[in-house]
């Protein structure tokens, strides 16, 4: 495990939310590594140092009484009247919660798959996780996911574009199978992970950064694409960019 990997999991470590397994990979190597040692303590001294208990104030009897002086006097209201207004307003704040509620639910679901895409692209930078089938081979890779998954996931050559294909893998996002595909620039890897169901519905790809890494996402042919990095925007957004480009002209071919 990087420096760069345990800095993204040291919070989650001090706040308990993670597993046995990523807790042992952290704490190892907080245990071997002065520079995250320190970050660790100084995390876990600054959480300890605000009990949520001690940040409560109760507020003196004397308040409700000044309010109320300040506050006048509601007018005397007709009943019926008030209650028709009550009616309609609570339809209104009915209709504007559903949508609400939508919005509120898909942008839940949106942050689930690009949490657990980035813990997928972690747990792929461990020893012997990073790919199944390994080749710069398109021909090879491409073939190798059939009875495999329910896909057939794109798979192109970019290493003359400076995205070195390195080879493949199965893996799980949202509780459903996803093909990875992994290609290398320079020293940093990109995860591309096809799926179904992911319910993406962006044509154009949409950038987010999470956690010090970079996601795109996009649907295309019938699949959800998801690309994650540690390399900065514009080159993630670049190799989109391509690897667009290469599978509509592998269609049209």
């Amino acid at each position: 495990m990087t420096c760069d990997e345990a800095e993204v999991l040291i919070h989650a470590l001090i706040d308990g939310e993670l597993d046995a397994g990523h807790a042992r990979d952290v704490e190892a190597h907080v245990a071997g590594c002065a520079r995250c040692a320190a970050r660790f303590s100084a995390w876990r001294d600054l959480r300890d140092a605000m009990p949520v208990r001690g940040l409560r104030h109760a507020a003196p009897a004397s308040l409700r009484s000044r309010i109320e002086r300040a506050v006048p006097s509601p007018a005397k209201t007709d009943r019926r009247a008030l209650l028709k207004g009550f009616v309609a307003g609570g339809a209104l704040s009915a209709l504007a919660a559903t949508g609400a509620g939508v919005v509120i639910l898909r942008q839940d679901r949106d942050d689930i798959v690009a949490g657990e895409a980035i813990s997928a692209h972690l747990r792929s930078l461990q020893a012997d996780h990073l790919t199944d089938v390994l080749s710069t081979n398109q021909h090879t890779v491409k073939p190798w996911f059939n009875g495999r998954i329910d896909l057939a996931p794109p798979v192109v050559d970019l290493a003359a574009q400076g995205f070195t294909l390195i080879g493949g893998r199965l893996d799980f996002i949202d509780g459903k199978p996803v093909a990875a595909i992994v290609y290398r620039r320079r020293v940093h890897v990109i995860n591309l992970f096809a799926a179904q169901g992911l319910a993406f519905a962006w044509r154009t790809p949409k950038a987010q950064a999470v956690q010090g890494f970079n996601l795109m996402r996009w649907s295309d042919g019938g699949l959800d694409l998801l690309a994650v990095s540690d390399l900065n925007r514009d080159e993630l957004e670049e190799f989109v960019s391509r690897f667009s480009e290469a599978t509509r002209k592998s269609r049209q071919g």
